[in-house]
This record gives structure tokens, sequence and C-alpha cells, in this order.
């Protein structure tokens, strides 16, 4: 189950910038998974729901997932078409096509809790008491 690898990397880059901006807590993280990556939509939520059980930043953290459909360009013709997994001859030609989209994952964002400035000042502040 390589979901399993996916998501331990996935849930480790989230809990670093989560902690180096700050946040208190991770509330949700949206992911597009390219379809040509094989990962399997359920595996990765369970995956992303057993680790963050381990890590208290991400306790509860929701997973918003974008499952994105393979889109390929022709090498002959040019034409850019989305297709399924195992269609990547070109609709217009027949020719041969490279894969342009569908293999790359990318967590396109991290929602977090952030400490209130306004406490935070307000406990440094003087209290106007001499």
């Amino acid at each position: 189950m390589h979901e399993l690898g996916i998501m331990t990397g996935v849930v480790e880059s989230v809990s670093s910038a989560a902690r180096a901006n700050g946040a208190t807590r991770v509330l949700k993280v949206s992911l597009s998974v390219g379809e040509m990556t094989e990962a399997i939509e359920d595996a990765l939520q369970f995956a992303f729901e057993v680790l963050c059980e381990t890590e208290p930043l991400l306790k509860d953290a929701k997973l918003e997932i974008t499952m994105v459909e393979p889109k390929s360009r022709c090498l002959d013709c040019g034409k850019e078409f989305r297709h399924d997994r195992f269609h990547v001859t070109c609709p217009e030609c027949g020719g041969f096509a490279e894969l342009i989209e569908g293999k790359d994952l990318r967590i396109e964002s991290i929602e977090v809790d952030l400490p209130d400035d306004e406490e935070d000042a307000g406990a440094n502040a003087p209290s106007g008491e001499d």
C-alpha cells in the first residue's frame, strides 16, 4: 500500500510547515492527486486518519482530496486532451502522447489555527499601574 508512504510524507510536510509558521493546530489539508499515481482515494484518507492519531498538531484534521484526471499532449499533432488511465493515444490523429498532468501529488492548502495576536500582546502589555 504505497498510500501510507505518500501520506507519511504529506503529514511530515504539513507538520513542518505548520510548526514553522507558529500554528497551534491543523484544521484541514487539501491535496490534488493525479489519477496516474494509482493512489486510491479511500486508502489515502485512511492512512491520513491513522497518521494524524500520532501527530498532536493534526489531531482531528480533515483531508480534502481532489483527484486530477490525466491530460496528455499528442507528439504528432500537438492536441491536448483528457483521458482515462488506459487510453493515451490521441483522439484526433491516433498518435502517441506524452502525459502533462495527472501523475503529480500536490498539497494545495493547509488551514491552521494561529495564536491570537491580541492575547499575546495583552499578556505583554504594560498594566498602566505605576
